[in-house]
């Protein structure tokens, strides 16, 4: 049998699905937006058989095709079960987002054909999906991207096959007064460290700068957590890897996600990164 690589993209309209789509084509991926999952498996038997260069398809996938719900975790199990390697990207977003864009592009929600208000069809497609976000092997949280971050986002995920590397680790900074990222695997506060900001000549500044980094590392309490919190990780990396997870995202959160939690991930990336996974960072709270 032919190896394909299916992704499957999808999420809460206006979230992102179509920039996510676009960033997997100019990667290789062959893309189909809205396809009718009873289509999937007839897609897959035609690729199969095939003997030509396609072996990457990412597939978009939402409320807007009627069957989907209701069909996709038997086609989805079924085809897993023929050793296919089918992934699910769910695409997130914060409901003042997502009522802000639709705002913006006049563009209506494919539920409010039955005469609901936006915020309304938002909170119905949040509960239908709720079982397929459960299935997913990557979800991202598109509140704070523009098109540009969420493209180069997209493609970091999914450049390297899950074969060639174990596990990709995503490293993000936050600010608790901006929310947790919906995304998130595991949650790490760090708002117990001292505070950089109520430093005078170190509060214009952010974590990335030398001064506040070093003020960070210099705790004791610093230290300690750091050797405790990569001994974690040392632990729990190769039991998500035996469980076949694909992509573990890994958030830490201060107040305003400019100074302690951007040192700490920028701290955890140089730790990981030597290893064999695939590490990214994004400092989603640092230009606020």
């Amino acid at each position: 049998m032919k190896n394909i690589r299916v992704v499957i993209v999808t999420g809460l309209s206006g979230s992102g699905k179509s920039t996510a789509l676009k960033a997997l084509e100019d990667i290789g991926f062959f893309c189909v937006d809205n396809l009718p999952v009873m289509l999937l498996p007839k897609l897959l038997e035609l690729q199969a058989g095939v003997a030509g260069e396609i072996s990457k398809i990412a597939l978009g996938m939402d409320v807007r095709e009627r069957y989907f719900l209701s069909k996709h975790i038997d086609v989805i199990s079924t085809y897993k079960k023929k050793k296919y390697d089918i992934e699910i990207l769910f695409l997130d977003a914060s409901d003042d987002s997502l009522i802000r864009r639709f705002s913006e592009t006049r563009r209506s929600h494919p539920l409010t054909d039955e005469g609901r208000a936006i915020p309304e069809s938002i909170k119905l497609e949040r509960e239908i999906l709720h079982d397929l976000k459960e299935l997913a092997t990557a979800i991202i949280d598109t509140t704070h991207y523009n098109v540009h971050q969420l493209k180069e986002h997209v493609q970091r995920l999914y450049l390297t096959s899950p074969k060639e590397k174990k596990l990709a680790v995503n490293l993000i900074s936050f600010g608790y007064r901006y929310g947790i990222p919906s995304d998130a695997d595991i949650v790490m506060d760090v708002r117990f460290l001292p505070n950089p900001y109520y430093v005078q000549d170190l509060k214009r500044y952010d974590g990335t700068n030398k001064k506040v980094e070093d003020y960070v590392l210099k705790w004791e309490e610093t230290k300690h957590f750091m050797a405790e919190i990569l001994k974690l990780f040392q632990f729990l990396m190769p039991l998500y890897e035996k469980e076949g997870k694909y992509y573990l995202t890994i958030t830490v959160g201060c107040t305003g996600g400019k100074h302690r939690s951007v040192v700490i991930i920028n701290q955890l990336a140089r730790n990981l990164a030597g290893g064999h996974y695939a590490v990214t960072v994004v400092h989603r709270d640092i230009d606020r």
